[in-house]
């Protein structure tokens, strides 16, 4: 999985759909981003000629798009990234946002819909202690969001979500909506997750851009290692009890887990180099080469990686997407 500078080069260069390598299954368009950060419109602009001097035009776009689909890739429309701030906090929000989401992947022909909200798109009111059940307005418009387009999709829509470690995992130790004091952010993403745990396609939470995380082991985990990636992934498999609340969050099957990484140094903190990410990978899957931190079983349904970026790949002469397919290929099927 890996997500395409569709809107912006960012300094790695603007990759043609087309020239997008066969090797990537999932195809995240980057991004479409909010009119304004209340009003729940979303739109999707594509790269201009004056910052992507090679950028194709929207019927060849349009064209390669559906040539990778033909080729059984799934292409999706990100929505957010670090300057997209989307908060739904009324019904005419939820209603604008369904309505621009399902225009944009209407008019593109695409698969579904990868929510990647960041910065201040999610909080937890204080006292909103129910994960099952939250009543936060920003997270229950959401939630009602993404089932409406599921229902209006059906079975065939594909929906992935990239929180950032700080929204999920940090949920065991700080929970926003019980702890005083602390970001009312943290974890604000699994009452989401769990609300739609039976639509989620996968879930491939950035282990990156992080700051330390306690694990299952109750030890600090920090980012760009081995273990940090399998304490990580572990607690997604395993399922883990929310700070201060008694839920305890459910596991996720294996085939909705996949582990997000940087493409390289330039594209986030915490890059992992590829044998190190290989040894997660290996002790997840088969126990093997696992360092201080080990799951409880090995889980060889592990969805697979993902990445920011297809274009920061590319410009690291895709060390990332050859080395990475050729060893998820390789691997014993569960």
């Amino acid at each position: 999985m890996g997500y395409l500078h569709a809107s912006f080069a960012n300094g790695s260069g603007y990759v043609r759909m087309a020239d997008v390598s066969d090797l990537w299954d999932h195809i995240n368009l980057s991004f479409a981003e909010p009119t304004s950060a209340t009003s729940g419109e979303v739109a999707f602009k594509r790269c201009p000629v004056g910052e992507c001097p090679n950028v194709e035009s929207d019927a060849d776009f349009l064209a390669a798009i559906k040539a990778k689909q033909a080729a059984g890739k799934k292409v999706l429309i990100s929505i957010g990234g670090a300057n997209g701030q989307v908060r739904l906090e009324s019904a005419a929000a939820v209603t604008a946002f369904v309505g621009s989401v399902a225009s944009i992947i209407d008019r593109w022909g695409l698969d579904g819909l990868d929510v990647d909200f960041e910065g201040h798109s999610l909080q937890l009111n204080a006292g909103d202690s129910n994960v099952a059940s939250p009543t936060t307005p920003v997270v229950v418009n959401l939630i009602s969001a993404l089932k409406q387009l599921k229902a209006r999709y059906g079975s065939k829509f594909v929906l992935t979500m990239a929180p950032e470690t700080f929204f999920v995992q940090l949920g065991y130790s700080f929970y926003g909506g019980t702890c005083s004091g602390c970001d009312t952010r943290a974890g604000a993403y699994l009452p989401v997750i769990y609300a739609l745990r039976n639509d989620l396609t996968l879930l491939h939470v950035q282990d990156y851009n992080s700051g330390p995380i306690t694990g299952l082991d109750n030890q600090y985990h920090n980012m760009g290692t081995a273990d940090f990636h399998v304490a990580m992934t572990d607690m997604l498999l395993t399922g883990f009890t929310v700070a201060g609340t008694g839920f305890k969050f459910p596991a996720l099957r294996p085939d909705q887990v996949a582990i997000g990484l940087p493409a390289n140094s330039y594209a986030g903190g915490g890059f992992t180099p590829v044998a190190e990410v290989q040894n997660a990978l290996n002790c997840l899957t088969q126990l093997r080469n696992c360092g201080s931190y080990a799951p409880r079983t090995p889980t060889l349904g592990l969805r697979g990686v993902m990445t920011w970026s297809i274009n920061w790949d590319r410009y690291n002469g895709n060390e990332f997407s050859v080395n990475h397919k050729a060893y998820l290929n390789a691997l014993p099927k569960p």
